[in-house]
C-alpha cells in the first residue's frame, strides 16, 4: 500500500468511514505502527486500542502499556501485570 493509499484511508477515517478505520487498524497492526494505532485509539476506536495493546505486548513495550494502563485501560493493565510477573 502506498502512502497515497494510506492518506486516502486516513481521509475516509476522518470522515467517519468505519471500513476505513478497520483497514487502517489492520494495516497498522501488520506494520507494528504504534503511532497510527495510538492516533486511532485516541480518536475513540476500541479496536485500535486492543491492537495497540497487542503490538505493545509483542514488542515488550512496557512504557506504552503503562501509558495505556495509567489512562484507565484495564486490558493494558492486565498485560502489564502478566509481563512484569514473568
Amino acid at each position: 500500500m502506498t502512502e497515497s493509499d494510506l492518506s486516502a484511508l486516513r481521509k475516509r477515517t476522518a470522515n467517519g468511514d468505519p471500513t476505513a478505520v478497520d483497514i487502517l487498524i489492520e494495516l497498522a497492526g501488520e506494520r507494528g505502527d504504534m503511532a497510527e494505532l495510538r492516533r486511532l485509539a485516541e480518536a475513540g476506536s476500541s479496536d485500535a486500542a486492543d491492537q495497540l495493546i497487542e503490538v505493545a505486548t509483542e514488542l515488550g513495550d512496557m512504557d506504552e502499556l503503562r501509558r495505556l494502563a495509567d489512562s484507565g485501560n484495564s486490558t493494558a493493565a492486565e498485560q502489564l501485570a502478566e509481563l512484569t510477573d514473568e
